[in-house]
């Protein structure tokens, strides 16, 4: 967790500093839909069954995602757990916030961030500084 925090501390700062790069930039989301990871840390102290008969005891598969939410990427994490990218409309983030505290809890250890798709932005920023330093 640490390092998650450590990463994205750098990240923004890094941000900041690229800021006079990237004002004049049009980099708007064309989206009605926002993006949510969730990250569902494994209890290790709980073997896989114990951990599968849970989420059968809570529903996890009837109720997440919840009705009106897209999976964009579900992605083990060997060691951590299972991250989970998630399309919503911004009024069904509460739908996503109770699937998520009756199917995960007591099964997953949970954190919840709010996301967007920064691939593109990074590439236009990445040609930019490529091509001005061959200047």
């Amino acid at each position: 967790m640490k390092i998650l925090i450590k990463s994205v501390l750098i990240a923004l700062l890094w941000l900041t500093s690229q800021q006079n790069v990237i004002a004049n930039e049009d980099y708007t989301i064309d989206s009605d839909k926002i993006l949510v990871t969730v990250v569902l840390k494994h209890q290790q102290d709980k073997s896989l069954t114990e951990l599968q008969q849970k989420m059968d005891e809570n529903r996890f598969w009837q109720s997440f995602p919840p009705k009106g939410a897209e999976i964009d990427s579900w992605y083990v994490m060997m060691g951590l757990g299972q991250v989970i990218t998630v399309k919503i409309h911004p009024k069904d983030l509460r739908s996503l916030n109770l699937a998520i505290e009756k199917s995960a809890w007591g099964i997953f250890d949970t954190d919840i961030y709010p996301t967007y798709e920064f691939k593109g932005i990074a590439a236009s920023i990445k040609a930019k500084k490529v091509a001005s330093d061959s200047q």
